[in-house]
């Protein structure tokens, strides 16, 4: 065979790939590639070692131990328990600019495997997989892992585990020998589930040194893994979990595997956002209008509907400037508290004597859209729909699998349960003006079974298609992703839904660490973050408005708070923060996200800076009690050197508490260099723990 290669380059990565002996080759995953590569084969021919293979071996992209691999494999499976391992040769190679498509075949087992790599102009590769069962019977697949090599510079990996009201909370270990896995088995991506796997160097931060990261779009179960070997070899992968016997591929038959994108930055994690957020923005269904200012009424009402109050409520909201108001759980059959009448998607007469229209076109009277809350893939024992069809749950056997918030989960593999889903869910979009529907998922699956098999995978891609047909059938919906919070936030539904729920903790405390690393894939205007009550519901801490205001103007902002009982004060505070976040949210939309190295661990300093470097604003927060007197100096990267600002703070929801006789007097207004800026910075002033101040960066 002739020698088969591709280069595929962006301005900030390449991915280099061959054919060696039949194995399909990553020569380099990483830093740009310039110049006369041709040689890079026998420049990394690796020594005959002691005891070893006595020639160099290729396992290539399927990690093959006919092809001498050591590891684990790319691909795991077996015919009936022959057909066990695989030695796949390429057999067609298709390279044009930035796409590459290779197909590998192994007659032996009877399969066939398409790879494609597409890398984009904002230097984010997408990995693509399908295998094939060529043979003449069924074929059992357990694994397939897409790979990346690693070079040993990266020691270390960053990932994220979390809780309900906790996610994504960044965990980072070295890599050793040996096989990392992170497995999200919950049946969603889920609050443990790690948006990002990124491999990098003991010294990168957010602002510099070199990251490989990947990124699963799946919304089931998962898993990430991070593999060094004895021989020091590394590699990072990403792919679907497969439960036992969940994927039996009958003959001709193709699974399609999730795609991971990844990305390569000598720019710091933040360079990894930034690739992330560019190629997001770039989709054709990313939403292109504002994203309004939203009310959600859940922790002003909970279960307790009253019209009355929530006309109240909405009157408050038009006076702020909201622009959609969200009726959250309680509206449906039988659903006084969380026991009860999950399944039963009509309207309750006890509580809307005359439906949902009169109330809706109250807020639509005022120029407010209307949202309303699902939770369509669950079912209480205490419904109709189960008293009626009990069949319809996942289960294994004649097992029940436990309770969770009082609820089971929909077999939506199931056509009947399905289509009960879809057309009552539909049934009421048609019969109202509703622009926007809050979509939850509350509880875990386990004993997941579709008809005595593994049905994670099915229900998983039922979801899809059902969010895809409600948007088919009611052009211009919008879909929110709501998981008991972040729980389903990942790349695989975001092509279906146009905002996540980042957490049901809404104490802009800890909001601030949640935000912080979700925004590490995606962008903050599918984020949705709200300004919570005084009084944290989830913590129980009390905040100053403007601490919450600011944590809430980082994202698709809103509110969820009986603002009827805000004070006069605190109207005219959040009429003047909404009037700010409308002012401002092309920037804070669209703009390149930073967090900034801030040498001291009490306090963060981030923000948005617009692609001209014309405007930038930025949030200093006190997070805790700092040891010095004086914080460390804010300095702000990413701007124009040669260019002169204006450099002030803003208070659209009032000013943050200090702890000081006299406050910095730059606060008032000051004018320096993009490189002052960056090297010597402004005096931080001293805020009162939990305490957040907004600057206002501008070109003059």
């Amino acid at each position: 065979m002739t020698k088969q290669s591709a280069i595929l380059s962006a301005a900030t990565s390449s991915l280099l790939i061959e054919v060696v002996n039949g194995a399909l080759v990553i020569r380099h995953w990483g830093a740009v590639l310039v110049g006369d590569h041709g040689d890079v084969a026998v420049a990394g021919r690796v020594s005959i070692a002691n005891s070893s293979w006595d020639e160099p071996q290729f396992p290539g992209v399927m990690r093959e131990s006919a092809r001498g691999f050591l590891g684990r494999p790319a691909l795991s499976g077996h015919r009936n328990g022959q057909a066990w391992s695989t030695k796949f040769e390429v057999t067609d190679f298709h390279h044009v600019e930035n796409h590459c498509a290779i197909t590998l075949r192994d007659f032996h087992a009877e399969l066939e495997v398409l790879i494609t790599y597409d890398l984009d102009v904002h230097g984010v590769l997408k990995q693509s997989a399908r295998v094939k069962n060529i043979g003449t019977t069924d074929y059992c697949l357990n694994e397939f892992i897409n790979w990346l090599p690693l070079p040993q510079e990266a020691n270390q990996t960053l990932d994220f585990t979390g809780r309900w009201s906790n996610e994504r909370q960044p965990q980072r270990r070295d890599i050793q020998t040996g096989t990392w896995i992170r497995d999200s088995r919950e049946g969603r991506s889920g609050h443990n589930f790690s948006i990002a796997d990124i491999a990098l160097t003991s010294h990168t931060t957010f602002q510099s040194g070199q990251a490989w990261a990947t990124s699963i779009a799946w919304s089931g179960n998962s898993q990430y893994l991070v593999e060094r070997g004895f021989d020091g070899q590394q590699a990072i992968g990403a792919g679907e979990l497969l439960l036992p016997g969940e994927l039996i591929l009958a003959p001709n038959e193709i699974y399609q595997a999730p795609i991971v994108f990844a990305v390569y930055s000598d720019k710091g994690l933040d360079g990894v956002s930034a690739a992330f957020h560019a190629h997001v923005r770039a989709r054709e269904v990313h939403p292109k209008r504002a994203r309004p200012l939203t009310l959600n009424m859940w922790e002003a009402l909970y279960f307790k509907h009253d019209e009355n109050k929530i006309r109240e409520l909405v009157d408050v909201a038009a006076e702020i400037g909201i622009e959609r108001v969200v009726l959250d759980d309680g509206w449906f059959h039988l659903r006084r508290d969380d026991h009860a009448g999950l399944g039963d998607w009509t309207i309750d007469p006890a509580v809307w004597p005359n439906g949902l229209n009169p109330i809706i076109e109250y807020i639509n009277a005022k120029g407010i859209e209307f949202g309303l809350w699902f939770e369509g893939e669950m079912v209480n024992p205490d419904s109709d729909l189960y008293r009626l069809h009990p069949e319809w749950i996942l289960h294994e056997g004649d097992r029940v699998p436990p309770l969770w918030r009082h609820q089971l989960v929909l077999d939506l593999g199931h056509e009947g349960a399905y289509n009960h889903v879809l057309e009552q869910t539909s049934s009421i979009l048609s019969a109202h003006n509703i622009a926007y529907i809050k979509w939850d998922h509350n509880r875990v699956l386990v004993d997941a079974g579709h008809l005595g098999k593994a049905g994670v995978r099915r229900q998983t891609q039922a979801i899809y298609k059902l969010f895809a047909e409600l948007k088919k059938r009611h052009p211009g919906l919008e879909i929110e992703s709501c998981a008991s919070g972040g729980a389903r936030i990942d790349l695989g539904v975001i092509d279906l839904v146009d905002r996540f729920w980042t957490s049901d903790n809404n104490d802009a405390l800890e909001r601030q660490r949640i935000q912080r690393w979700t925004s590490q894939v995606i962008p903050p205007e599918l984020l949705g973050t709200h300004i919570g009550p005084t009084h944290g519901h989830q913590t129980g801490r009390t905040l100053e408005l403007s601490m919450r205001a600011t944590t809430a103007l980082f994202g698709h902002a809103g509110i969820e708070w009986d603002i009827t009982e805000a004070s006069e004060e605190e109207r005219k505070h959040l009429a003047t923060w909404a009037a700010y976040y409308k002012e401002n949210r092309g920037l804070l939309h669209s703009g390149k996200s930073v967090r900034m190295d801030y040498p001291d661990e009490h306090g963060y300093l981030y923000g948005v800076i617009s692609h001209d470097k014309s405007k930038a604003i930025f949030a200093y927060v006190q997070l805790t009690p700092t040891v010095a007197i004086h914080p460390a100096a804010l300095k702000f990267a990413d701007l124009d050197h040669n260019a002169t600002y204006s450099v002030k703070a803003v208070y659209p929801a009032g000013a943050p508490r200090f702890m000081l006789i006299a406050p910095p007097q730059w606060l008032d207004g000051v004018k320096l260099s993009g490189s002052a800026l960056a090297t010597i910075g402004v005096a931080a002033p001293i805020l009162a723990p939990a305490n957040a101040i907004l600057i206002e960066v501008t070109k003059v």
